[in-house]
């Protein structure tokens, strides 16, 4: 329930402290006295979008807070879901700055307006006159069979396997598409596959090939030249091997009258060893060097399949083609594993489908069953508010597909009179049948579901005497087991509220200022006897008021 409300620096309003019970309260003031600026305050608390047309002084920031009583209405799961300090009694804040930011706060922990709205809306039902617009909408009409029906529970059911339905069947599509993608391209990607398998690639093989390829066609050039340096090598007078090793020989002899000559004899001896193993080497290779044709055509060949499909693919390596080899790859046994998805989809949709239907088949039950008990007792508190031949008419239909809340479409159709036609509200309901239909429901609702505090705005348009009467009555029953507000212009509704609140305006030199106060038993009177009069108080106009608080 909604504790208090303080208010700073909003629209008319500069300073508004005001404490509630939970009693049925009625707030009545003059039109244009500020019950708008009020439920303006209120849609703050509610998440509204504010700005700086909002501040009275707009110098100073506004301040719109509220404290509301929450331990019945079950909301720890939500305080705990968007990461909030739970309280009992839970405060909201909104600020509006002068540069035009707006701030919002719960327990005082910063929270976006998607927050708020989240929570506020299972706080407080503000109900204004457009809003008697819902009747028309199918899904604001199922929702009332549904709190009836007592389908909450069903309902969570439902989304959930609904949510994931929804996933898998546009995973499903995406699979689907994608496959036909690479089905269209599957024979071309499975030839270029086979065509790089066929030749079996090697990382190093291009490096390889090119160098062996470059010794073939200079096979006569490398003889010659490896045979001239064994030749040089080794010739038995001139040859530098038999030089080296002459002179390798004279050191010797002097090596032992010091450090510096055997240091040199040694380099000689290990220049000589090198040498050695260079002109060995050399003689090998020279012996190996052989033209061979038949290796030249085959290596020509095979570095020729190499360029051409490195051409073919637009790279420059062995590495490139292999890399495109294996996405190829990946690419032809993605066909088939998406052939594997779409099948496991299928089933998992199936099984999915069967759930679904079973739950909606509960949901439709439950519909269906509270559809006579919604029109017994609309049809009921309508004869008690003048509308005794009024007619209601609710039919379910199946859809073929899975709706947000089940597989119903629903068909309501109202009448007023006897002897008219079942239709829509929008076209057979006057602006007075409207708002006591949807105070009806409202008063329905309360025995089925945990409303939260309800202010009604005007709700008592078109309607006068004994039929305010009615609809005060009924406000007040319901205010029984959660608290109720109203706003109201008439005296008999007015008069039902165990406490009453008025709003008026003041001028006060060139400043106009809103303000709400609570009444006492004697300024309800007045205040009640001036609704029933005007600014002319007659004594009747006192006796009547005296007669509607009694």
């Amino acid at each position: 329930m909604l504790l208090s409300l303080s208010v700073q620096n909003y629209a008319l309003i500069e300073q508004l402290n005001i404490a509630f019970s939970n009693q049925f309260a009625t707030i009545t003031g003059e039109t244009g006295a500020g019950k708008s600026i009020l439920l303006g305050a209120l849609g703050l608390i509610m998440g509204n979008r504010a700005d700086l047309s909002s501040l009275k002084d707009n110098e100073k920031k506004c301040i719109v807070e509220a404290s509301f009583e929450i331990s019945k209405y079950n909301l720890k799961p939500l305080f705990e879901a968007n990461d909030l300090d739970y309280e009992n009694r839970t405060i909201i804040r909104r600020e509006i700055l002068p540069s035009g930011k707006s701030r919002a706060f719960i327990n005082d922990t910063p929270v976006n307006l998607s927050e708020l709205q989240l929570l506020a809306e299972n706080l407080i039902d503000i109900h204004s006159q457009h809003q008697t617009r819902e009747l028309e909408e199918q899904n604001y009409q199922i929702s009332i069979l549904d709190a009836m029906g007592s389908n909450a529970d069903n309902l969570k059911e439902y989304v959930i396997l609904l949510s994931d339905f929804k996933l898998k069947s546009k995973e499903l599509e995406q699979v689907i598409a994608d496959k036909k993608v690479l089905f269209s391209a599957q024979e071309y990607n499975l030839h270029l596959l086979n065509e790089l398998e066929q030749v079996g690639l090697l990382v190093e093989e291009q490096t390889e090939l090119e160098g062996e390829l470059m010794s073939l066609n200079n096979s006569e050039l490398i003889t010659e030249s490896l045979s001239k340096l064994v030749s040089s090598a080794n010739e038995d007078q001139f040859g530098f091997i038999t030089s080296i090793k002459e002179c390798k020989n004279a050191l010797q002899k002097i090596a032992g009258f010091s450090t510096k000559y055997s240091e040199v004899f040694e380099r000689l001896q290990s220049a000589l060893i090198e040498l050695e193993d260079i002109t060995d080497t050399t003689f090998h290779l020279a012996e190996k060097n052989t033209y061979n044709p038949e290796r030249l055509e085959f290596i020509s060949n095979r570095l020729q399949t190499i360029y051409d499909l490195q051409k073919k693919h637009q790279v420059t390596s062995i590495h490139d083609l292999l890399e495109i080899q294996n996405q190829l790859a990946k690419k032809v046994l993605l066909v088939d594993n998406l052939e594997e998805k779409i099948i496991h989809l299928k089933e998992y949709l199936s099984q999915k489908t069967i759930e679904l239907t079973t739950i909606s088949n509960k949901i439709s039950q439950n519909r269906s069953e509270a559809i006579p008990v919604f029109v017994s007792k609309i049809s009921s508190i309508l004869f008690e508010l003048g509308m005794p031949d009024s007619q209601f008419k609710m039919e379910l239909n199946s859809s073929n597909s899975f709706l947000s809340n089940g597989t119903d479409e629903l068909e309501l159709l109202f009448s007023a009179n006897k002897g008219t036609s079942l239709g829509s509200f929008k076209k057979v309901a006057s602006g007075g049948e409207m708002s006591r239909i949807m105070l009806a429901i409202k008063a329905v609702l309360a025995d089925f579901s945990e409303l939260p505090t309800i202010l009604f705005d005007e709700i008592d348009t078109g309607v006068s005497g004994e039929i305010a009467l009615k609809m005060g009555e009924i406000m007040k029953k319901m205010s029984k087991n959660r608290q109720v507000f109203a706003i109201t212009h008439l005296p008999q509704i007015a008069s039902k509220g165990d406490a009453q609140y008025k709003v008026s305006k003041v001028t006060i030199a060139d400043n106009t200022i809103s303000k709400i106060v609570k009444l006492n038993s004697e300024e309800r009177i007045i205040e009640i006897a001036e609704m029933l009069s005007g600014k002319q108080i007659t004594e009747s106009a006192v006796s009547h008021a005296k007669t509607l608080l009694n």
